[in-house]
């Protein structure tokens, strides 16, 4: 896997992958606004990964370490070998997607009465982990589009 320095020119993906399902991000050309934000399964991420690397350019994938990365580096090394793979600590991810996912989607009517501690989102977060993987390798918040 390649070290790479986070510029713009080109797309960056984010993935943090799962057994039965995945959180998958791509950015703006820019590298500065989320494209697409993604909960699929496994098959359906690696479809979407590499029709990404086949139709556009992309600078990057952020990968989360934890246990779940090993196969996909295996997978990637063999079919996508030019695609630079940058892995991110997962510690910590889905609770900082479940703060990102407030701040995207700030609650309305009583559930803003709630501290955000007790508030669960309405939906699963594994886009959102792989957006705060991107972000933290980025340097920097991505806006929505």
């Amino acid at each position: 896997m390649t070290a790479t320095t986070p510029t713009a020119g080109g797309h960056w993906i984010g993935l943090d992958p799962g057994r039965s399902k995945c959180g998958l991000v791509r950015t703006d050309i820019s590298g500065q606004q989320v494209q697409d934000l993604l909960v699929c399964t496994p098959q359906e991420s690696w479809d979407w990964l590499q029709h990404w690397c086949h139709s556009c350019s992309v600078k990057g994938l952020v990968l989360g370490d934890g246990t779940g990365s090993g196969p996909w580096q295996q997978a990637i090394g063999d079919a996508l070998p030019e695609l630079t793979v940058v892995l991110q600590p997962e510690a910590g991810s889905t609770l900082a997607a479940r703060g990102r996912y407030w701040q995207l989607f700030p609650p309305r009517n009583l559930w803003k009465l709630l501290p955000e501690g007790l508030r669960l989102p309405p939906r699963p977060l594994d886009d959102l982990a792989a957006l705060v993987l991107l972000e933290a390798h980025l340097g920097h918040r991505l806006g929505l589009a």
